[in-house]
């Protein structure tokens, strides 16, 4: 199908139900950037990147030809530093304030500190040291301690703008901390059970502090917005990442109690990339509760965030049509193998999902996109197609699943879509041709032998090469050289072990099959190259997508600043899996060596 023309674009997304939020932001093809901001550090960060540090993005992205920044979730997460688990889905976080740009403060000031706090959180490390955030905290009470704020009008504006949630989160924070950081359904029945006379009464104990917590959000604010504005008049522009759900123990959670199924668990079920599904454990919305108060939770979220961002990802969309479910007594090493989805009835699934989907698009102005990914209802599609909203098409993932198995063709993919090489929650390009590509997942593969009753480590040994590849991933033996021979050595018909040819049909001829879609002459080579990651950026920056947005690393994946990264641990989180390394990658070099880079 041939490029469509610039008309044409606006013809077909001017019909849809989001032509306003297009009109603003325009009808033109755009390429980005996505990247988390504790990703990011320039000469000038404390320990860790901050929203000021926004400002060297945007100007990296305008000598690249890129206009969209599209950022992982920026909201308060306490001391977990899990991005999509966050204690408020309005407060922003604290962490990533610069200490050198506060407002109404001279950061002359505080030239001795500032130093000390970089010499003893030093830049440059390929994983973040969280510890930076409680001494920047420590930092910032000593500055909020220095004046009398009450008299600041814009910060008395602020707090007038923001009554909706941030009495309610700075009290939270306050409580959580002289709670031992406790759960707040271990707190005790008249905090938990939020008794007016006794929060009250801790608010008057504690003015002070809760102040400092409502002046962090005052300074962030500020920051962030002040980012955005640098980045939109360079013609950049920001999407935000908007969780479908919230921490369990937050501030949203303990101040609407309501809004919430408390007695249940989050998650998704399994599917070939995730063999026991997963457990979030964020309590799904109760949204008929919701719906009573006019979706003013959801209404307000987005208002906030609108502030920010020109655009949002929608995280988890299909959860807007039903939600996987797992009941809070569940064994935990179950993951999400015994849930349910709610609304349970299919036949509601779509109504519910449009219904939610009209209530986000009158409440901001922020053109919508989606993570339309994993277990998908027919449903997603005929509202996203309505809507002008854009899904995403993953490189490695868009296939033709029913017969051929191949790489779908560039101009085969969605025009309404985001075309990915890889996300957050994914390998890099890199790490995905040199350890993945070709292979199958090992639990997934020994929880179908166990399901028919096979002995998996009999047919492993016999499958699959026993030294190749990263743990957890399998590599066919090369005389597994079709699903005929596969079916031989299982000892049954090819019609009764389909989901193990669909395997191996997948799989095995992957590398090859991805050649070819790269157009680069056979046969194909082990390892990674410039020319190998110059073809993907090609052909997925010629796709029919709206959008080709990629992450960092992968933009940037020829270029020599990887020639010391171990790729095979590269990468910034492993969904369902409980690491230290998950949510802490660091890119090799400064903002400020990104700007210097012959590689654009």
């Amino acid at each position: 199908m041939p490029p469509l023309e610039s008309s044409e674009i606006k013809d077909r997304l001017s019909a849809t139900l989001t032509a306003a939020q297009w009109d603003r932001l325009g009808y033109r093809k755009r390429a980005g950037v996505a990247v988390p901001l504790f990703s990011l550090y320039s000469e000038k960060s404390q320990g860790i990147g901050d929203y000021t540090d926004l400002t060297l993005l945007a100007d990296w992205c305008e000598q690249c030809g890129l206009t969209v920044i599209q950022l992982l979730p920026l909201n308060d997460v306490g001391f977990n530093f899990r991005p999509y688990d966050a204690l408020s889905m309005f407060a922003l976080e604290p962490m990533y304030i610069s200490l050198r740009a506060l407002k109404g403060v001279d950061a002359k000031e505080y030239s001795r500190q500032l130093k000390s706090l970089q010499q003893n959180f030093p830049t440059g490390s390929i994983r973040v040291n969280y510890t930076v955030k409680s001494a920047k905290l420590e930092l910032l009470w000593t500055v909020f301690l220095s004046r009398n704020w009450d008299t600041v009008d814009d910060f008395k504006l602020f707090l007038e703008d923001n009554r909706f949630w941030i009495d309610d989160y700075a009290l939270f924070k306050i409580i959580k901390q002289y709670q031992g950081d406790k759960n707040w359904e271990d707190w005790e029945t008249p905090l938990r059970q939020r008794d007016p006379g006794v929060l009250a009464a801790f608010g008057k104990a504690h003015t002070q502090e809760v102040a400092f917590q409502k002046w962090l959000q005052w300074q962030a604010a500020a920051q962030l917005q002040s980012a955005k504005q640098y980045a939109n008049q360079k013609g950049i522009y920001l999407m935000g990442d908007i969780p479908f759900l919230v921490s369990r123990d937050s501030a949203d959670v303990w101040s609407r109690q309501e809004y919430f199924k408390l007695h249940l668990a989050s998650g998704a079920p399994p599917d070939a990339y995730s063999a026991m599904g997963q457990r979030w454990g964020m309590p799904p919305y109760h949204w008929e509760a919701m719906a009573a108060k006019g979706y003013d939770y959801l209404i307000h979220k987005l208002k906030v965030a609108e502030r920010f961002f020109d655009l949002y990802r929608i995280d988890h969309f299909v959860g807007v049509f039903r939600l996987w479910t797992i009941e809070l007594g569940e064994s935990l090493d179950r993951g999400g193998l015994n849930g349910r989805f709610d609304p349970a009835d299919e036949s509601l699934w779509e109504e519910h999902g449009r219904r939610l989907v009209e209530v986000m698009r009158q409440a901001t102005a922020m053109l919508p996109c989606a993570e339309d990914l994993g277990v998908i209802p027919h449903c997603s599609y005929k509202i996203l197609d309505k809507y002008g909203i854009l899904g995403m098409d993953i490189q490695r993932w868009n296939r033709d699943w029913a017969q051929t198995f191949r790489f779908k063709a560039p101009e085969d993919y969605r025009f309404k879509s985001i075309a990915v090489i890889s996300t957050h929650d994914m390998s890099s390009f890199r790490t995905w041709w040199e350890y993945e590509a070709g292979t199958v997942d090992e639990e997934y593969f020994k929880r179908k032998c166990e399901q028919r009753g096979m002995d998996f480590g009999w047919f492993k040994d016999r499958l699959f090469d026993p030294v190749s590849g990263l743990p957890g991933r399998l590599h066919w033996k090369p005389e597994i050289d079709s699903a005929d021979r596969l079916a031989a050595i299982m000892g049954r018909p090819v019609h009764e072990l389909k989901e193990f040819t669909e395997l191996y049909s997948s799989t095995y001829a992957e590398p090859v099959q991805f050649w070819d879609y790269l157009g680069l002459p056979q046969p194909w080579k082990y390892g990674f190259s410039n020319r190998l990651g110059k073809a993907a950026l090609a052909a997925i920056n010629r796709s029919a997508s709206m959008f080709s947005i990629q992450m960092m690393q992968d933009w940037t994946c020829m270029s020599r600043i990887y020639k010391d990264i171990d790729f095979s641990t590269y990468r910034i989180n492993a969904p369902g899996t409980v690491s230290d390394e998950n949510w802490t990658l660091v890119l090799p070099i400064s903002l400020e060596q990104f700007l210097e880079l012959p590689e654009k």
